[in-house]
């Protein structure tokens, strides 16, 4: 294993996985959030008919996923800094792959929220510890394109997994969703056995006080206040993602199949933000791109509280600014919040992935409620957070304990002359 950890410090040094397949599967590691969950959206509608249950019980299937999912990087994240980044990915994996199982079998509701809590889990191993790889084999600017470039793929993820779900829903039910599901952890964890180690670095601390670096991490102030900042985006983000399909299909009165593709319209924007942050970046300084960014998100939100409710395409074409803008601040926010953590690189990871999980749950868990109007809230949700957020980051990208020194060798944040 040592020798495994020495001889990957580069992305070439992968022997079998190579340097696409490294960024490739990174990306897919990153994906299971948005593939966990949008692959099955069009379903929820026939599950609550099929279980014969309450919406509210129903979105306990994503609503938990995310609470569980954000537990499980807390316990990852420090093991994979422990014992190395191959070990939890293998672990989270098999667990994941078992549990999609189970959920495909599932006779009540209540069982498949136990499997889901599962397979959320098993799943959050690969967050916890996709974001540690990128840190542990890439730095400085290289860092951020690949950042950049990962997060491109991964949200190809929620474009294309509501389509096929959709499509899924009409050659077999809900279960065969979840069989998809646990296909996928299946490739995932072929991956995982050709990935050779990439964390050069090992502690002799033990499970406890791995755990432990957790409050370590979070007592960094340039840390822990661009976590909150970053985090909070992600309450708009699912605000709408979980409440969609009810909103239009229930609300707007369309099928399913085309429910997708007005998710997938949506989703596409997910797709041009990081791309459009790249460009952005060789022009813009980072503190401009991202300030702007939560601006259009408060302005969108306003558009949607106005005219969302008027039909689908109004809704769709008012929202889209958000969700590019919400997604351009993805790679700034990730290469940020690294850059704040010197080691615990592990750690660090997970509580990115843990903290945006959570205020995903709250989110989710706003729009949950039997709102008159759900189509205001999410608008009104958009316009909270990028108020909020804008109005943080203007206070605490000056302090003195945020870390400025990685911008210097950015081509993104040099002074711009023509």
């Amino acid at each position: 294993m040592q020798n495994d950890r020495e001889a990957v410090r580069q992305p070439g040094g992968q022997k079998y996985l190579g340097s696409g397949g490294l960024i490739a599967f990174i990306a897919l590691l990153s994906a299971f959030v948005p593939l966990s969950t949008d692959l099955y959206l069009p379903a929820l509608p026939t599950m609550a008919r099929y279980f014969n249950a309450p919406q509210a019980l129903v979105n306990l299937t994503l609503i938990l996923f995310f609470v569980f999912y954000s537990a499980g990087t807390l316990f990852w994240g420090p093991l994979s800094d422990k014992y190395g980044r191959k070990p939890v990915i293998l672990s989270g994996l098999v667990l994941y792959l078992a549990a999609g199982v189970l959920c495909a079998v599932s006779l009540n509701i209540y069982l498949l929220v136990l499997f889901r809590v599962l397979q959320a889990v098993g799943g959050s191993a690969a967050s916890a510890v996709a974001t540690a790889i990128v840190k542990d084999v890439y730095s400085g600017r290289k860092r951020e394109s690949v950042l950049a470039l990962v997060q491109s793929m991964v949200v190809i993820s929620p474009a294309i997994a509501p389509v096929l779900g959709a499509l899924l829903l009409r050659l077999t039910s809900w279960r065969g969703i979840f069989v998809s599901l646990a296909v996928i952890g299946l490739i995932a964890l072929t991956g995982a056995v050709a990935l050779q180690e990439t964390s050069v670095k090992s502690t002799q601390a033990t499970v406890r006080q791995s755990i432990g670096r957790l409050g370590v991490v979070l007592r960094n102030l340039g840390f822990s206040s661009m976590l909150v900042i970053f985090s909070l985006a992600s309450v708009a983000t699912m605000a709408f993602i979980s409440s969609s399909s009810y909103i239009f299909q229930n609300g707007f009165g369309l099928s399913g199949q085309v429910y997708s593709y007005f998710f997938t319209f949506n989703a596409v924007g997910m797709l041009l933000g990081p791309l459009l942050y790249m460009r952005l970046s060789a022009r813009f300084r980072r503190r401009r791109i991202v300030s702007v960014c939560f601006a259009v998100m408060a302005v969108s939100g306003g558009a949607v509280c106005l005219l969302g409710s008027m039909g689908p395409w109004f809704l769709v074409c008012a929202l889209v600014p958000s969700t590019v803008a919400s997604s351009c601040i993805r790679p700034p926010a990730t290469y940020l919040m690294l850059e704040q953590q010197t080691g615990d690189t592990g750690s660090a990871s997970s509580l990115m992935g843990a903290f945006s999980m959570l205020m995903g749950s709250a989110g989710m868990m706003l729009v949950s409620f039997n709102w008159s109007r759900p189509v205001v809230v999410v608008g009104a949700v958009n316009v909270a957070v990028g108020i909020v957020c804008g109005l943080l980051w203007a206070v605490f990208y000056k302090k003195p304990y945020i870390r400025h020194f990685s911008e210097i060798s950015a081509v993104a944040d040099q002074p711009h002359t023509t």
